[in-house]
């Protein structure tokens, strides 16, 4: 019977031992991380945050501030392994400390990126108006290699499964090699500063020409087009088989994803160049009509909006019950995510049009007042 409860006794001790292994694991592997524009999920969304929600997000306060020394503009924020990337108009990428926002070292690219950051296999991947797509080595932002489109690099990075996705305004979508930067395919889409999404073997992609692509991820292959009635910046999230996006022509779409036949389409009161994030069954999305709406996402019936006085051109993230967002009357604004209540707001000193990121109790966003901010709990 001692033998029985010893060998009981050993066995839960096992279990035990291997659950917290497994969470270590996935600590290490950095599952609460924000590591692209979209996240890996391509939905803007951070399902492990769990530090952060409805009932304590009142009580963010700054923790730091770094001054990049010219404008945060549509960069925003990738966090990885306790360090922050992001681009500025002064010409640089930078890797900051997530903890302290010390810098630990800037790339000069030698024009303005406005391209977000990407980060996998300790590579952060970055496009700049000089046409060059980068990958810089994470820990020290040395050079590995560069790509040259001709044209402006607006998009920002997808890596998925060794390869990097990502538009110019030379006219193509590119496939790179993310080891080595060499060429895979490209495809001519005309003007693209909307930045990929990457789902199920496929690359969704906006272009200033007005359509949505589905291309071939393997190959490049088109796969369907669906036309919109004006210019495509915003850029695509996808989720349980459906790509959400906005368009110039003041619409928000829902495609099927296999097929690119039109679901639903909401109408705003002005250009959307917002990118979508979907969680829980609803679609967020600003407007330059100064609101963010909230709408379900099987019909795109309308649930709320949140009206800030000035164009939303952020793109929402969330996570766990809150959408974070910035808009060009300086703020950024957390939001309940289900009744779309102000929970919290902070007054920068310029237009946020860099989006919010979301990892480990953090958010961080970028300013056009120069500062990457982050913002905790005391």
């Amino acid at each position: 019977m001692k033998r029985n409860r010893a060998l009981i006794l050993i066995l839960y001790v096992c279990v035990v031992s291997a659950a917290w292994g497994q969470q270590s694991a996935a600590k290490a592997a950095g599952v609460n991380n924000w590591s692209e524009f979209h996240r890996t999920n391509m939905e803007r969304w951070n399902p492990n945050e769990t530090t952060l929600g409805v009932h304590n997000v009142g009580g963010l306060a700054l923790k730091w501030s770094y001054s990049t020394g010219e404008q945060v503009y549509y960069s925003s924020p990738a966090v990885a392994t306790g360090v922050v990337y992001v681009g500025s108009e002064d010409f640089n990428v930078f890797g900051l400390n997530a903890s302290t926002g010390a810098k630990l070292w800037s790339y000069y690219t030698g024009s303005d990126v406005y391209s977000s950051p990407a980060v996998a296999n300790g590579v952060v991947y970055v496009g700049s108006l000089g046409g060059n797509v980068y990958g810089l080595k994470a820990t020290t932002g040395d050079l590995l290699w560069s790509y040259a489109t001709g044209g402006d690099v607006a998009s920002s990075p997808a890596v998925v499964d060794g390869v990097v996705y990502v538009g110019s305004d030379n006219g193509y979508v590119y496939a790179l090699n993310a080891k080595t930067g060499a060429l895979v395919w490209s495809y001519e889409t005309g003007y693209v500063s909307s930045s990929p999404a990457v789902v199920n073997g496929v690359v969704y992609i906006g272009s200033v020409g007005g359509n949505v692509y589905a291309l071939n991820a393997s190959t490049g292959a088109l796969m369907w087009s669906f036309p919109t009635g004006a210019a495509v910046e915003s850029s695509p999230a996808i989720a349980k088989g459906v790509v959400y996006i906005g368009s110039q022509d003041f619409n928000l779409f829902a495609l099927n994803a296999s097929t690119g036949a039109l679901l639903w389409s909401f109408l705003t009161g002005a250009a959307v160049q917002s990118s979508p994030a979907v969680a829980n069954g609803v679609v967020y999305v600003g407007s330059n009509d100064n609101n963010l709406y909230a709408l379900n996402a099987k019909t795109g019936a309308l649930l709320w909006s949140y009206l800030t006085g000035a164009p939303v051109e952020s793109s929402p993230a969330l996570a766990n019950g809150v959408v974070y967002v910035g808009s060009n009357n300086n703020n950024v604004y957390a939001l309940n995510a289900k009744t779309g209540a102000l929970l919290w707001s902070y007054s920068t000193g310029g237009p946020v049009q860099s989006s919010p990121a979301v990892a480990n109790g953090i958010v961080y966003v970028g300013s056009d007042d120069s500062n990457i901010y982050a913002f905790g709990l005391n």
